[in-house]
Protein backbone atom coordinates (compact mmCIF):
# COMPACT_ATOMS: atom_id res chain seq x y z
CA UNK A 1 0.00 0.00 0.00
CA UNK A 2 1.47 3.68 -0.82
CA UNK A 3 1.94 6.05 2.09
CA UNK A 4 -0.65 8.31 0.93
CA UNK A 5 -3.53 5.77 1.64
CA UNK A 6 -5.18 5.50 4.22
CA UNK A 7 -3.86 2.31 6.63
CA UNK A 8 -6.21 0.04 8.99
CA UNK A 9 -3.60 1.55 11.67
CA UNK A 10 -4.75 4.85 11.24
CA UNK A 11 -8.29 4.02 12.31
CA UNK A 12 -9.35 4.87 16.10
CA UNK A 13 -10.48 2.09 18.15
CA UNK A 14 -14.10 2.93 19.80
CA UNK A 15 -15.49 3.50 16.75
CA UNK A 16 -19.05 2.80 16.80
CA UNK A 17 -19.34 -1.18 15.74
CA UNK A 18 -22.73 -0.49 14.00
CA UNK A 19 -22.79 -0.47 10.15
CA UNK A 20 -25.40 1.75 10.31
CA UNK A 21 -23.56 4.25 12.79
CA UNK A 22 -20.60 3.69 10.45
CA UNK A 23 -22.16 4.36 7.11
CA UNK A 24 -24.03 7.24 8.62
CA UNK A 25 -21.10 8.94 9.63
CA UNK A 26 -19.01 8.67 6.46
CA UNK A 27 -22.59 10.06 4.70
CA UNK A 28 -21.56 13.16 7.21
CA UNK A 29 -18.14 13.32 6.24
CA UNK A 30 -18.98 13.38 2.60
CA UNK A 31 -21.43 16.23 3.16
CA UNK A 32 -19.55 18.02 5.70
CA UNK A 33 -17.02 18.56 2.77
CA UNK A 34 -19.82 19.00 0.14
CA UNK A 35 -22.08 21.74 2.40
CA UNK A 36 -20.03 25.11 2.01
CA UNK A 37 -20.70 24.90 -1.92
CA UNK A 38 -24.12 23.67 -1.43
CA UNK A 39 -24.76 26.83 1.19
CA UNK A 40 -22.71 29.15 -1.46
CA UNK A 41 -25.92 28.17 -3.95
CA UNK A 42 -28.51 28.30 -1.45
CA UNK A 43 -29.19 24.62 -1.75
CA UNK A 44 -29.73 22.07 1.21
CA UNK A 45 -28.15 18.28 0.65
CA UNK A 46 -32.04 16.82 -0.40
CA UNK A 47 -31.99 19.62 -2.82
CA UNK A 48 -28.70 18.77 -4.86
CA UNK A 49 -29.62 14.98 -4.00
CA UNK A 50 -32.60 15.99 -6.31
CA UNK A 51 -30.91 17.49 -8.42
CA UNK A 52 -28.23 15.12 -9.28
CA UNK A 53 -30.96 12.46 -10.27
CA UNK A 54 -32.62 14.86 -12.34
CA UNK A 55 -29.23 15.52 -14.02
CA UNK A 56 -28.71 12.26 -14.64
CA UNK A 57 -32.56 10.76 -15.44
CA UNK A 58 -34.45 13.93 -16.92
CA UNK A 59 -37.93 13.69 -17.12
CA UNK A 60 -39.03 11.34 -13.68
CA UNK A 61 -42.09 10.89 -12.06
CA UNK A 62 -42.08 12.40 -8.69
CA UNK A 63 -42.07 8.72 -6.91
CA UNK A 64 -39.60 8.00 -9.01
CA UNK A 65 -37.57 10.94 -7.75
CA UNK A 66 -38.37 10.43 -4.40
CA UNK A 67 -36.73 6.91 -4.63
CA UNK A 68 -33.64 7.45 -6.88
CA UNK A 69 -32.91 10.69 -4.32
CA UNK A 70 -33.86 8.97 -1.40
CA UNK A 71 -36.34 11.73 -0.25
CA UNK A 72 -39.40 11.24 1.41
CA UNK A 73 -42.19 11.86 -1.08
CA UNK A 74 -43.85 14.52 1.72
CA UNK A 75 -40.21 16.30 1.63
CA UNK A 76 -40.06 15.87 -2.15
CA UNK A 77 -42.87 17.88 -2.90
CA UNK A 78 -41.49 20.77 -0.34
CA UNK A 79 -38.12 20.40 -1.77
CA UNK A 80 -39.32 20.04 -5.59
CA UNK A 81 -41.45 23.87 -4.88
CA UNK A 82 -38.21 25.56 -3.63
CA UNK A 83 -36.16 24.18 -7.24
CA UNK A 84 -39.16 25.52 -9.38
CA UNK A 85 -39.28 28.31 -7.64
CA UNK A 86 -35.99 29.04 -8.32
CA UNK A 87 -35.90 27.90 -11.66
CA UNK A 88 -33.84 25.25 -11.25
CA UNK A 89 -36.08 22.94 -12.04
CA UNK A 90 -39.13 22.12 -14.47
CA UNK A 91 -42.36 19.95 -14.24
CA UNK A 92 -44.52 19.04 -17.11
CA UNK A 93 -47.86 17.31 -17.21
CA UNK A 94 -46.13 13.21 -17.93
CA UNK A 95 -47.05 13.18 -21.85
CA UNK A 96 -47.62 9.26 -21.42
CA UNK A 97 -50.41 9.67 -18.58
CA UNK A 98 -51.77 12.88 -18.38
CA UNK A 99 -52.64 12.17 -14.24
CA UNK A 100 -48.56 12.01 -13.67
CA UNK A 101 -45.93 15.20 -13.64
CA UNK A 102 -42.55 15.01 -14.45
CA UNK A 103 -39.43 16.80 -13.28
CA UNK A 104 -36.71 17.97 -15.45
CA UNK A 105 -33.80 20.58 -14.48
CA UNK A 106 -34.01 23.67 -16.62
CA UNK A 107 -31.19 24.96 -18.46
CA UNK A 108 -30.25 27.11 -15.20
CA UNK A 109 -30.58 24.11 -13.15
CA UNK A 110 -28.56 21.55 -15.28
CA UNK A 111 -25.45 24.27 -15.24
CA UNK A 112 -25.49 24.33 -11.79
CA UNK A 113 -26.13 20.48 -11.32
CA UNK A 114 -22.92 20.08 -13.34
CA UNK A 115 -20.74 22.79 -11.40
CA UNK A 116 -22.14 20.64 -8.40
CA UNK A 117 -21.43 17.43 -10.02
CA UNK A 118 -17.58 18.70 -10.92
CA UNK A 119 -17.06 19.19 -6.55
CA UNK A 120 -18.67 16.23 -5.77
CA UNK A 121 -16.43 14.76 -7.84
CA UNK A 122 -13.23 16.16 -6.83
CA UNK A 123 -14.27 15.24 -3.32
CA UNK A 124 -14.55 11.40 -4.41
CA UNK A 125 -11.42 11.54 -5.89
CA UNK A 126 -10.03 12.79 -2.50
CA UNK A 127 -11.80 9.96 -1.05
CA UNK A 128 -9.92 7.58 -3.74
CA UNK A 129 -6.69 8.81 -3.20
CA UNK A 130 -6.90 8.26 0.58
CA UNK A 131 -7.97 4.85 0.19
CA UNK A 132 -6.33 4.30 -2.72
CA UNK A 133 -8.55 3.51 -5.90
CA UNK A 134 -8.57 -0.08 -5.81
CA UNK A 135 -10.44 0.11 -2.13
CA UNK A 136 -12.30 2.79 -3.66
CA UNK A 137 -13.95 0.95 -6.23
CA UNK A 138 -14.03 -1.90 -3.67
CA UNK A 139 -15.98 0.27 -1.67
CA UNK A 140 -18.01 1.96 -4.18
CA UNK A 141 -19.05 -1.73 -5.64
CA UNK A 142 -20.29 -2.86 -2.41
CA UNK A 143 -22.26 0.18 -1.55
CA UNK A 144 -24.34 -0.09 -4.59
CA UNK A 145 -24.75 -3.88 -4.28
CA UNK A 146 -26.20 -3.27 -0.62
CA UNK A 147 -29.79 -1.83 -1.63
CA UNK A 148 -30.55 -5.05 -3.63
CA UNK A 149 -29.65 -7.59 -1.11
CA UNK A 150 -33.16 -6.72 0.37
CA UNK A 151 -35.01 -6.15 -2.44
Amino acid sequence: MSESTVSDVGVTTGEPASLTLLLKRSEDALHRRLQATLDGEGLLLEQWQIMAVLLARPGLRMSEIADAAVVPPATLTRHMDKLVERAIVVRRIDPDDKRRVVAALSPRGASLARRLSEVEQSIETALADGLGHERYEALAAELRLIPHLFD
